[in-house]
């Protein structure tokens, strides 16, 4: 029963679960069918819990999936880019580590193939829009960051004065989606990382400063 504290208030019995394991299997689950192809049974016999209890601790399935999103980002599999970024000293450097890390991660047979955000919105019927919204955003911040770190490139002089940031940001952005349909399609490293290859060959070339 709901006891008390020595202030008086009530105390809410604790979950009878370990939250970082049953998210971890709400995120494995989300990852290997996508938001809309996942149900609410599906989730709750992965995860072990009742659907009680999945309503009581993250609200519904719309706040799981966004509590699942928040702690892939902060997951070796949803940090790659960051690290690349902050790691390597030019922004080529970081675009090909950035793809090359990609073909390693996404065809690792430890979790699902892919990137789950991308995964995710293969899937995303009308009537959860607010979903498909929330995972544009998340494509259109990362497609921004690229942006920017083109465009200071090209401002320092790392890439020649006709370079086209945007332009650049996109085509990295659609690579990493079409490497990890591939994963999913069963590409392995190998070949994902002939396709960074091949994709590092559009870096712009010719005079630069």
């Amino acid at each position: 029963m709901v006891g008390m504290t020595s202030t008086g208030t009530r105390r809410g019995r604790p979950p009878a679960f370990d939250r970082a394991a049953v998210l971890a299997a709400a995120t494995r689950l989300f990852w290997e069918r996508g938001y809309q192809a996942t149900s609410v049974g599906e989730l709750t016999g992965a995860m072990g819990i009742k659907p009680g209890s999945l309503y009581a601790a993250f609200g519904d399935k719309e706040s799981l999936f966004r509590e699942v999103v928040q702690g892939y980002q902060q997951s070796p599999a949803g940090q790659f880019v960051g690290l690349a970024f902050a790691e390597e000293p030019t922004a080529r450097a970081a675009f090909a580590r950035i793809l090359r890390d990609a073909a390693r991660i996404y065809a690792d047979p430890e979790h699902p193939a892919g990137c789950m955000v991308i995964s995710a919105a293969a899937n995303v019927a009308a009537q959860d829009d607010e979903v498909a919204a929330f995972l544009r955003e998340l494509r259109a911040a990362n497609l921004a960051v690229f942006e920017e770190r083109l465009s200071t490139a090209k401002r320092l002089g790392e890439l020649p004065p006709t370079a086209d940031p945007a332009a650049l940001a996109r085509y990295f952005g659609a690579v990493l989606q079409g490497m990890s349909q591939r994963s999913r399609d069963g590409a392995d490293t190998a070949e994902l990382t002939a396709t960074a290859e091949l994709a590092m060959l559009a870096w712009p070339a010719g005079p630069v400063g």
